[in-house]
Order: C-alpha cells, then structure tokens, then sequence
C-alpha cells in the first residue's frame, strides 16, 4: 500500500483547501493505493469495484472525486487508447512513468524515461513554471 498520501495527509490536504475527507473520498483512495501497479481505472470501472464492495457510491459522485482528487495532483489522469479517461496513482519522482499504448487492441505498457523527464522540467524552467509531473502517451499499433 502506498503510504504517500495516508488518509491522515489527504484530511489535512484537503482541509487546507477547504474540503473534507469524507468516507467516499478515502475508499476511492485505497482503492488506488491498493490498485496493482499497471493498472489504471476508468470513473466506471472505480464504480463497478465499489459496487462490488458493497459502497453506495454514485457515479457522479466518483465522477466529483476522482476530478478533484486529480487537480490536487494526488491522481494522474490518463487519455488511453478506450477513448475515456483513466487514472492512476500519482507516483513521486523517480517512480514517474509513460504509457505506450497501442490502438488495436488497447494494451498498455508502462516505461521510464529519464530523458523525457529533463526535457519536461528545462521546458517547464525556460517559461518560470514548476514542474509538477510529466507524463508521454505514445499511441502506436502492436505487432
């Protein structure tokens, strides 16, 4: 389990911002922090894991969550090759990583990148901006 953003930081987080750690927001968080490295959940497929749960967490409301949780920068959010969004748990350097993805049959790899990192953060640099992640999708089509 990824202790980076226990529910005690995420309360405080939030708090500073003005919102509140509800129950909603803290299973839809273990949900990721438990979500095996790889993986990535679309608003629906989150919603389908919580029925299976038991939660009665609407969709909209997992719709809300995952949007905020992702503006916090506590989750990425991803444009795969489905078509829709998907998220994932926003892991600090040096566990950043890229998507290879192909649009076929949707598999997605994982890679790092270095390189592509140091471009993002002199890109980031040269206009007076701080980097706060940096993520490549390189759509391509699988042997």
């Amino acid at each position: 389990m990824n202790t980076l953003y226990s529910p005690s930081a995420l309360k405080a987080e939030l708090n500073a911002k003005g919102w509140r750690l509800t129950p909603q927001r803290e299973v839809i968080l273990k949900i990721f922090q438990e979500l095996p490295q790889g993986n990535h959940l679309s608003a629906e497929d989150l919603h389908e894991q919580l029925v299976g749960l038991e939660q009665d967490i609407s969709l909209s409301t997992v719709y809300r969550t995952l949007k905020l949780l992702a503006r916090m920068g506590i989750l990425r959010q991803l444009e795969l090759a489905e078509g829709h969004k998907h998220y994932e748990l926003n892991q600090p350097y040096p566990n950043h990583h890229h998507h290879l993805v192909c649009v076929k049959c949707n598999k997605t790899i994982e890679f790092k990148s270095s390189s592509i990192l140091q471009v993002g953060s002199k890109q980031a640099q040269e206009y007076g901006y701080k980097l706060l992640d940096c993520q490549l999708t390189i759509h391509a089509i699988c042997p």
